[in-house]
């Protein structure tokens, strides 16, 4: 791995481990609003979520100014949809207005000689979300103006409901533990009425990225099962997030030690947590119905 590559891991993993030992909700879990325009991040132009450890540096910079909404975009992009940054305010420190992200691109180079060699080159990008930006003619990117109008009379879960049987994962109910049987192939968990709140979606969710092990081909290597519960508690809060689920603002797992010691000891841990969280979604998101709109 390069310096520059290193250097760029160790600083971003460095904001996690600051957040969450200031007692700060991991940024991969957030009471997500039901407004359309709260949610998963992603970028205001192409209209792709962000993915990999993006979501989680998106996440930490929404706690620290306070914004609210999904979209985002860099100052060029902004500014051809006639938009314009806000001046950096005055309690802000220099180059912390901007929230820098990584973009990771595949290097193949091939010597006289001797096999394709590819290596991964991380870059960084300074983007800005639509709450920093002037423009009336913007504001239906803005929380709160774009407001689901679903009754409390229809099913509000209806799309989630809908991914989870597309999906014909083996699914048992009952008991009082929940947990995905890698041999015999099925997802255990209690029944739905156990649950408070939106509980039960949060850890059948979580349940179902551990069913996409086998299917995805995880690395765990060296991280065993403290990466793959990390990346099931990234791709469940992905999920919920996608699907409008709000979601519980306190972290109840039992990991978050184990976690931060891992991050400390290791700064690719975080990435590779939160790439294989990204995949899980991807393919679980895949089996949404055509025709539902998330």
């Amino acid at each position: 791995m390069s310096n520059n590559n290193q250097k760029i891991r160790e600083e971003i993993t460095n904001q996690i481990i600051s957040a969450l030992e200031r007692g700060s909700l991991p940024p991969w879990r957030k009471p997500w609003s039901c407004d359309r325009n709260a949610g998963m991040p992603k970028n205001v132009v192409s209209g792709d979520l962000y993915s990999g450890v993006n979501p989680l540096l998106l996440g930490l910079a929404c706690e620290r100014h306070g914004f609210q909404s999904r979209h985002w975009g860099t100052y060029k992009q902004w500014e051809q949809f006639g938009g314009k940054v806000m001046r950096r305010p005055s309690h802000v420190s220099k180059g912390q207005w901007g929230t820098k992200i990584v973009f990771c691109k595949a290097i193949t180079k091939k010597k006289e000689h001797e096999e394709e060699e590819t290596y991964f080159l991380l870059r960084t990008y300074t983007v800005f979300n639509i709450d920093q930006i002037e423009g009336d003619h913007l504001d239906h990117y803005r929380v709160g103006h774009n407001i689901d109008t679903r009754n409390e009379d229809s099913n509000f879960y209806e799309e989630a409901d809908e991914l989870i049987a597309a999906t014909e994962a083996d699914i048992r109910h009952g008991g009082n533990q929940a947990y995905y049987d890698i041999p015999r192939d099925y997802i255990q968990v209690p029944n739905r009425d156990q649950f408070s709140g939106t509980g039960y979606y949060e850890t059948l969710f979580h349940e179902l990225v551990h069913w996409t092990e086998n299917r995805l081909n995880w690395d765990r290597e060296g991280n065993g099962y403290a990466l793959g519960e990390l990346i099931a508690e990234i791709g469940a809060c992905y999920l919920c997030s996608e699907l409008n689920i709000p979601m519980n603002d306190e972290n109840h797992h039992a990991y978050l030690d184990g976690w931060l010691q891992k991050m400390k000891q290791d700064s690719s841990f975080i990435f590779k947590a939160s790439s294989q969280a990204s995949r899980a979604t991807d393919y679980l998101m895949s089996f949404k119905p055509a025709g539902v709109s998330c």
